[in-house]
């Protein structure tokens, strides 16, 4: 199983056709897209904390064009909010990064492709598990 999670860069990438990394965000949804379609499980994800910082309200109408992706939210609960201030207290990464960190660590895929604009932090943050981080 392959989860793509996506930080506040790409999240605003994605918002936003004008971005200059709009065209890479959408290659690699089109590519979990195209997993599925294959058969394979493949999902596309956005830890809340990180939806919070991008400002990316689902219910706004401005929001129609990037809710189509089908881009699930990862919830920020008790125990991914003790382990994302665990994260935080340890590495000194952000709160949407510690988010991002605990939803690794405790996702059950196979393969964890996190799209960021800093891969140190997200790497940092996700440690002890090994995650691609891509960055756009």
């Amino acid at each position: 199983m392959r989860t793509i999670i996506l930080d506040n860069e790409a999240v605003q990438a994605l918002t936003d056709p004008a971005h200059r990394k709009h065209r890479v965000v959408v290659a690699h949804l089109a590519g979990v897209v195209a997993s599925r379609r294959r058969g394979a499980q493949a999902t596309a994800t956005v830890p809340t904390a990180v939806r919070v910082e991008a400002g990316w309200d689902r219910s706004a109408p401005t929001a129609a064009a990037i809710n189509r992706f089908r881009v699930s939210d990862l919830i920020l609960n008790s125990d991914t909010a003790n382990l994302a201030a665990q994260i935080v207290a340890t590495t000194g990464v952000s709160v949407a990064d510690a988010h991002i960190g605990s939803a690794a660590r405790r996702s059950p895929a196979t393969e964890i492709v996190v799209l960021t604009s800093d891969p140190r932090d997200i790497v940092l943050a996700a440690a002890p598990k090994v995650v691609t981080a891509i960055r756009i």
